[in-house]
């Protein structure tokens, strides 16, 4: 069965993830991160690509991203993923696979949904018992969204932009999201539109990227569909 083409359109925040091949770990030592994290900064700025979170785990990537061009955040990600393999092979003396094959993505809806996702990304060490909180693992995009470090390739997405009136009240805003839980109905349905390519949002949001894409954005309803009741037989007299 063909797989079924990304759903990505211009400037439509897109989150994605990229697994290691059989789950198995990407990253070694610190200085994969930081190799990761200089490439993803060139690789994006070429493709034209806004990062606007991110997070490197032990065995996958998530990232946030916004793109002039639909077909950038893709070139990004095939230049960036061979140019790491390159250098994982060549440091570990290892060949073959890395990573499990196409990453997997969704179009996300910027109102109601963009700062969810944000979320959701830096949250996943904490999810996964690493840190206590977001802000003590230096992986991910928390201190650059929350805290304004500086030296960052985040760049802020304009749904963040309307947290305050200047930096210091929206990282603040942002900080005090993270005194509550992501809802775990978000969570479940942010990682069903990822791993399924479907909409992150309403649906209307969902219709919308249909007609604009002209595929299906929607999951189809379970089961086989129904048959067409018979015709009624017909009575001459």
């Amino acid at each position: 069965m063909p797989r079924r083409p990304r759903l990505s359109l211009p400037h439509v925040p897109l989150h994605l993830i990229q697994r290691g091949n059989n789950r198995q770990a990407c990253f070694y030592a610190d200085e994969d991160y930081r190799r990761y994290l200089d490439w993803l900064d060139e690789y994006a700025a070429t493709t034209g690509c806004r990062i606007h979170a991110y997070v490197l785990m032990t065995n996958h990537v998530h990232l946030l991203v916004s793109a002039p061009r639909a077909e950038a955040p893709g070139e990004m990600m095939k230049a960036l993923g061979q140019r790491y393999v390159q250098y994982v092979n060549r440091t570990y003396q290892r060949s073959g696979s890395l990573w499990e094959g196409r990453y997997r993505s969704c179009p996300t809806q910027s109102d109601g949904y963009l700062l969810a996702c944000q979320r959701y990304i830096e949250l996943n060490p904490v999810r996964a018992g690493m840190v206590v909180h977001p802000a003590d693992y230096p992986w991910s995009s928390y201190r650059a969204n929350a805290q304004g470090e500086s030296g960052t390739f985040v760049v802020p997405h304009e749904v963040f932009e309307t947290l305050g009136r200047n930096a210091l009240e929206r990282q603040a805003a942002y900080r005090e999201l993270f005194r509550h839980d992501l809802d775990p109905g978000m969570v479940d349905e942010i990682r069903r539109a990822t791993n399924g390519n479907f909409a992150l949002g309403t649906a209307l949001f969902g219709a919308q990227v249909t007609a604009a894409l002209g595929r299906r954005a929607q999951p189809g309803k379970a089961g086989r569909p129904r048959r067409a009741p018979p015709p009624e037989p017909q009575i001459f007299v």
